[in-house]
């Protein structure tokens, strides 16, 4: 249908007449779109300058920017030492014979050597053998659960299964790109001499062999993967952990009071640093079947992180902890109009997952790992490359204008927030191939003169539609949560549907302002915010304000008692401030801030400022959405329950709802449990234990069906429907 619509648009294209308002807008002519700014395109995934400042200095150059990309799985006469004509037709084989496997280290006597082990083989710790044995029970038990962690690296194996693999790659991929810059940085933290720890966040089920692989073909040495027990056969487990994979124990996992997971614990960690562990458990050979049906070979890129010194991050994050407060400390009271000033603390408000492993550390250092795992997941997120399918979908779900105008359009401005995009090419040809890869959610309607019309098919493919839109979110996050915070500070003025030029007459002071933008950070999940844990609340804040101008939505007013915006001559430091670094403010500080009562803004009146608002207030429109609905449910649902009960329940409300109103974007399973998560946060459920389990209850305090209409009021006031 495709090709057909495409031939009868370019019999049509002489016409040189313009697209209705909701056509596609392949009547333009061809432009190529290019992932660069100029000369440069965006280097992403650096490091915290906070938390790490010396390796974001060290392990960065000015060059690397200028690198390009290679493709890991060209593997050609040049990259042997051989040549000649039977060196061309063996090149895989012989460069998989080239690749160097490191020498097996003698880690078995290390790791019974290690201070933990060895304290249980004395009985100085529970589940020990009793106080000065050397019990050869438990130093079998010992050999047994590493037997079961791993194997050695078997030479042969690797080189003949990265042969097979390469071979399978080129079969599969066109090519597998890598940036140099990008590769150059980790090669250079390699040559400090300390082992390499590398966390994944996975894109793909593949993702379990190509990333070992990759980094095996880059010089990198054997990587150890992490891989789940339960999810191989035997003989699948025996294969793999001579290829270098890692099985955790079952008894790893058990309670922190039971005493055969004591030793097992202990094994995991003295085996864990040395190997370069990689966590993550796939079963990847499982699903390779999928990848054969694929008609069609396509492009793979690996993004790599900027590394940092995990040591250096240890002493330098603890000096960024400050007073923090839950959730249902800071909102709650404002939920429910019991008073209107936000504390001026952070929102602690962790949901790493907890296992045995985390149980076992103290306090300090659960905390620390839990910092540790947002600054990780905020630079894998940066990293990643924005698709074409996410910039598609968000368009045909938020903006739904001329496709191909707004599709350049929107990609200028992901480059332009220094995030990186993974196509390239002519125009046409990538909204082309998009739509090909969402046909099954799309519908292609002919309108006059030979346009097409593109509309998301009405149902449940809105729901996918809303998912890949959710790429975008990072990099328009900050002008999202203004424009929505904006919203809310509009809401109690003038009507919703009000015209826009009502809505710019408004005078927005920045202290409103700062206070809608902390009060839905708050509401807003940290793992949707990735908000760093040495970044204040504040400082964000005037991020977002400072977007918001920089973009155009916002426009200083000047007032007759206030001094012009750029009139710096009179502002005055104080001794306090001269001093203080970035981001450390407090209660003592906001005398200092006096001159921020004067300032007020109001909405620009220029043309394109309406709709790029209504864009930026519908990126987080499913999400809060999701959470007004769930707030509406607390009358109706059936407590107390389960959490994986309720979220059935909720989500089968968030479906009906959606077949009610067509808001299928929001009938998502993660949204209810993000909800259900935020609201027992906020108090709104309490959990109690049980035989059963732990079960969630209404709190006597949102037991009050008024109060659920005002929880449910708070967050629709950030809504721009």
């Amino acid at each position: 249908m495709l090709e057909g619509r495409l031939q009868t648009q370019q019999r049509s294209s002489c016409n040189g007449r313009e697209t209705s308002l909701l056509s596609s807008g392949f009547g333009m002519k061809l432009e190529a779109v290019t992932p660069f700014l100029g000369k440069y395109r965006p280097f992403v995934g650096r490091c915290c300058q906070t938390c790490t400042p010396k390796s974001w200095e060290s392990l960065f150059h000015r060059s690397i920017m200028d690198l390009g990309f290679c493709s890991v799985i060209l593997v050609k006469e040049e990259n042997t030492r051989f040549r000649g004509w039977l060196v061309r037709r063996l090149c895989y084989f012989l460069w998989s014979l080239e690749q160097r496997i490191p020498p097996r280290q003698d880690a078995p006597q290390k790791i019974v050597e290690s201070t933990g082990v060895q304290k249980i083989l004395s009985g100085k710790a529970p589940g020990g053998a009793g106080e000065g044995q050397m019990s050869d029970h438990v130093k079998k038990e010992v050999q047994r659960i590493l037997g079961h962690i791993q194997a050695p690296p078997r030479p042969f194996l690797l080189r003949l299964f990265s042969w097979a693999l390469l071979r399978f790659l080129n079969c599969l991929f066109l090519n597998v790109q890598l940036h140099k810059g990008q590769l150059k940085m980790v090669h250079k933290a390699a040559q400090e001499g300390l082992p390499l720890v590398l966390l994944s966040t996975h894109k793909s089920r593949l993702d379990g062999i190509l990333l070992p692989f990759v980094l095996l073909s880059q010089g990198l040495g054997v990587l150890r993967v992490a891989w789940d027990p339960h999810a191989c056969s035997p003989a699948l487990r025996t294969l793999l952990r001579n290829l270098g994979g890692l099985f955790m124990p079952p008894e790893a996992n058990l309670s922190l009071d039971s005493s055969e997971g004591v030793l097992a614990r202990t094994v995991v960690h003295a085996a864990s640093v040395p190997l370069g562990l990689w966590t993550g458990a796939l079963a990847v050979l499982r699903s390779l079947h999928s990848c054969w049906g694929c008609s069609r070979r396509v492009c793979v890129r690996v993004h790599l992180a900027q590394p940092f010194s995990l040591q250096e991050y240890t002493i330098n994050a603890r000096s960024c902890w400050g007073s923090r407060q839950t959730l249902e400390q800071l909102l709650q009271p404002v939920v429910l109009g019991q008073c209107t000033a936000v504390p001026d603390t952070e929102k602690e408000q962790e949901w790493t997952p907890v296992t045995g492993p985390l149980l076992a550390l103290r306090a300090e250092d659960q905390l620390l790992v839990r910092r540790l795992s947002r600054h990780v997941l905020n630079a894998s997120v940066a990293s990643s490359a924005v698709m074409s399918t996410a910039i598609t979908a968000a368009l045909l779900l938020f903006k739904h204008q001329k496709l191909l105008g707004e599709f350049s359009w929107l990609t200028e401005e992901i480059l332009l927030r220094g995030f990186d995009v993974g196509f390239s090419g002519q125009l046409r040809c990538l909204v082309q191939h998009t739509l090909t890869l969402l046909r099954a959610h799309v519908a292609l309607l002919r309108v006059h003169h030979g346009d097409l019309l593109v509309v998301p098919r009405p149902g449940p493919g809105l729901t996918h539609l809303a998912r890949l839109s959710a790429e975008l979110l990072p990099a328009f996050l900050s002008e999202a949560v203004g424009a929505c915070a904006v919203r809310g500070l509009l809401a109690g003025r003038v009507p919703p549907e009000g015209p826009w030029e009502q809505q710019g007459v408004e005078l927005l002071s920045q202290n409103e302002l700062y206070r809608q933008i902390l009060l839905l950070l708050h509401l807003l999940p940290q793992d949707l915010l990735l908000l760093q844990p040495c970044q204040s609340s504040y400082c964000y804040c005037q991020e977002v304000l400072d977007r918001l101008i920089q973009c155009g939505l916002l426009v200083a007013e000047e007032t007759p008692s206030s001094r012009t915006a750029c009139d710096t001559g009179r502002q005055r430091l104080s001794a306090k401030l001269l001093w203080k670094p970035s981001g450390d403010f407090t209660d003592s500080d906001s005398d200092d801030f006096e001159e921020a009562e004067g300032r007020y803004f109001r909405l620009s009146q220029q043309s394109r400022c309406p709709d790029f608002f209504l864009f930026l207030c519908r990126l987080l429109g499913p999400l809060l959405k999701a959470f007004a609905q769930a707030a509406s449910f607390l009358h109706q649902g059936q407590l107390p329950d389960t959490e994986s009960g309720y979220t059935e329940q909720l989500f089968q409300f968030l479906q009906a709802t959606a077949q009610e109103e067509g808001t299928f974007e929001c009938a998502d399973s993660y949204l209810a449990i993000s909800a259900i998560w935020t609201f027992r946060d906020l108090g709104v459920l309490q959990q109690t234990p049980s035989p059963a389990g732990p079960r969630l209850h209404l709190s006597p305090t949102f037991a009050i069906r008024d109060n659920q209409d005002k929880l449910e009021q708070f967050i629709r006031q950030f809504i721009c429907n």
